[in-house]
């Protein structure tokens, strides 16, 4: 089976400071239609979602689901459930990490559960961390431009010279086959 592990701030909707309201949930253009699309090509969709404002105190788990339920809802997915797994890594950079990217584990963990094909599998997402995710999951990588780094950032960073670039989640879905 194949999948796509899908950052969600900077990558399906604008990445906002700590980001605990779901009034602040804005969707990126484009992203219901190439959601949709990546749906009928058969990729099972997963979230994975670093969330250290959690760790921080700053908002708490329940304002983070919240978000994402506001954000599939933007999407409009039917028939629901629009992710096979969520995942929230709620730790800071600083105290001991599970899920928090760049650690594979919760792709590692996915993978296994529900049998997918590691060679179909990619990692999506806008900063160093996702990218870096994919890549000690051994899995397809895609780096976005729709957050921290532009398409000459990236290319300049030598760990990612044959890491594909592209504008935005949909330009990257137009790609899959």
């Amino acid at each position: 089976m194949k999948a796509l592990f899908l950052d969600r701030d900077g990558t399906l909707i604008a990445d906002k400071h700590y980001l605990h309201d779901p009034a602040g949930v804005e969707l990126f253009p484009g992203v219901a239609d190439a959601v949709a699309r990546a749906k009928k090509l058969g990729y099972r969709l997963y979230l994975l979602t670093n969330q250290s404002g959690i760790g921080r105190g700053y908002y708490t788990m329940d304002d983070a689901v919240r978000c994402n339920e506001r954000m599939e809802q933007l999407i409009g997915w039917t028939p629901a459930p629009l992710f096979d797994g969520i995942c929230i890594a709620p730790e800071t950079p600083e105290q001991p990490s599970l899920y928090r990217k760049p650690s594979p584990r919760y792709i590692l963990e996915m993978i296994a559960r529900d049998n997918l094909d590691p060679a179909q599998c990619w990692m999506v997402g806008d900063r160093e961390a996702d990218v870096d995710a994919g890549l000690n999951a051994k899995i397809c990588v895609a780096a976005l431009c729709t957050g921290k780094l532009t398409r000459a950032e990236w290319a300049a960073i030598p760990a990612y010279r044959d890491v594909p670039v592209f504008d935005d989640f949909p330009a990257f879905v137009k790609t899959l086959g």
